[in-house]
C-alpha cells in the first residue's frame, strides 16, 4: 500500500541493519515487540537522537490489545497506531510526521545560522570577543582540573590607525579581513582564533606550552611579513604579538593569563613594534623584525 502511494520502503530488524539505515530514513515505521526485546531499545535510541533534533520520526505499530506497550511508546515521545492498521490512518499520521520533521529541520538550520551569528565577528568571520571569553574561562578551569597547559597569543597590528587615516576605513576592512584569513590559516583545528577588538586578534591555544606558544606565534608573525593586502594588494602591515602560558606562578586566573599576554604586547610595542615578547614574569624573548 505505502509503496503504491509513492514511499520507498525498506523493511529491516530491529536491530544493527536498521541502525546503520537510520540516516537514510525519513520515518521508521517500528513494529514494537515485547518489554527487553530489540524493537523496545530501538525506540529508546530513537526517541533519544530525537530529542536533539536528529533522528528520524518515527511510528510505532502496537496491536490494539496491548495497552501497556502502547502507553509506553506515548510516555516516550512516539507516534503510535494500533494494529490491524486502517490504512488511511497510517497514510495521515505518516505525511504529518514527515511534515513536522521538515519543519523542525528548518528551525534547526536557522537556529544554528543564529547560533553562528552570535559567536562570529561580522567583519573578519573569526569568533567574536565575546565567545573568546566564554571559551578562555572554560579552558582554563579545564587546565586548572587536569593540570594541562594553556597558552594566550595576542596580536596587534601596528599603526593601524594611522593606516586608516591613510587609506580609508573601507581599506582598512579589507586588511582585517586579509589578516584574520591568514591567521586562520596559521592556527590548528584546535585553537580559537578571535577578534579580540579593533585591530587586535587573540590565539587561545589549549594544551599548548609556552614552547609550543612561541612556535605558533612567530609562525604567525613570519607570515604576517609576507602578507599582501588592500584592493589591489600592494599593501603590507606588521603586527606585535604577545605570548603568555598556563601554569605559572603568576598566572592563576583567566584574567591574569590575558593581563600577562598584554603586559608583553605592550612591551612589544614599546620596544620598536613588529617582535614577539612574552611577558617578564614568565621568561622573556623577542625577535628582530623581519628582513
Amino acid at each position: 500500500m505505502l509503496e503504491q502511494d509513492g514511499f520507498a520502503i525498506r523493511l529491516v530488524s530491529a536491530g544493527a541493519e536498521a541502525q546503520r539505515l537510520l540516516p537514510e530514513a525519513h520515518l521508521v515505521l517500528l513494529v514494537l515487540g515485547p518489554p527487553g526485546s530489540p524493537s523496545r531499545a530501538l525506540l529508546q535510541h530513537l526517541m533519544a537522537r530525537d530529542d536533539e533534533g536528529s533522528g528520524p520520526s518515527l511510528i510505532a505499530l502496537v496491536p490494539a490489545e496491548e495497552r501497556a506497550a502502547m502507553l509506553a511508546a506515548l510516555r516516550l515521545g512516539a507516534e503510535v497506531v494500533r494494529t490491524p492498521v486502517d490504512p488511511e490512518e497510517l497514510q495521515a499520521r505518516m505525511v504529518r510526521c514527515i511534515q513536522d520533521r521538515a519543519r523542525l529541520d528548518a528551525l534547526m538550520t536557522r537556529v544554528n545560522a543564529l547560533e553562528r551569528l552570535s559567536i562570529t565577528d561580522g567583519l573578519t568571520q573569526v569568533h567574536n570577543h565575546r565567545y573568546f571569553q566564554d571559551r578562555l574561562r572554560e579552558e582554563f578551569r579545564r587546565a586548572q582540573r587536569y593540570d594541562d597547559p594553556l597558552s594566550l597569543i595576542l596580536i596587534d597590528l601596528d599603526h593601524f590607525k594611522s593606516f586608516n587615516d591613510t587609506h580609508g576605513h573601507q581599506v582598512g576592512d579589507i586588511v582585517l579581513r586579509d589578516v584574520a584569513a591568514q591567521l586562520q590559516r596559521g592556527v590548528r583545528e584546535t585553537d580559537l582564533l578571535a577578534r579580540y577588538g579593533g585591530e587586535e586578534f587573540a590565539i587561545l591555544l589549549p594544551r599548548t606550552p609556552l614552547a609550543g606558544a612561541l612556535t605558533v606565534a612567530e609562525r604567525v608573525w613570519r607570515e604576517m611579513a609576507t602578507l599582501r593586502t588592500g584592493p589591489e594588494r600592494t599593501l603590507r602591515v606588521t603586527a606585535s604579538v604577545g605570548v603568555s602560558s598556563f601554569p605559572h606562578h603568576a598566572v592563576g586566573s583567566a584574567d591574569q593569563l590575558v593581563r600577562s599576554a598584554d603586559e608583553s604586547l605592550y612591551r612589544a610595542k614599546h620596544e620598536g613594534r613588529n617582535r614577539v615578547c612574552v611577558h617578564t614574569a614568565l621568561s622573556s624573548t623577542e625577535r628582530p623584525a623581519p628582513r
